[in-house]
């Protein structure tokens, strides 16, 4: 991995965690209120499982790979 490369997945991870957590408290208000859209709630949670998923995979792409 070239440093460039390291510079853009922190960047990357960094824009991933932020829409992560704006996710996370949009569903939470969503989920609170009145007449909630079930399927807009069912939508965004989809999107933030997908995220963290996307988040894990960059983050070890981060780990540096040892020879056993």
């Amino acid at each position: 991995m070239q440093v460039q490369d390291h510079a853009e997945i922190v960047h990357l991870l960094a824009e991933l965690r932020m829409e992560h957590r704006d996710l996370d408290v949009a569903i939470r208000q969503l989920a609170s209120g009145f007449g909630r859209d079930e399927l807009q709630l069912t939508r965004m949670k989809k999107r933030k499982l997908l995220l963290k998923d996307h988040i894990a995979r960059l983050e070890s792409k981060l780990i540096p790979d040892l020879d056993a």
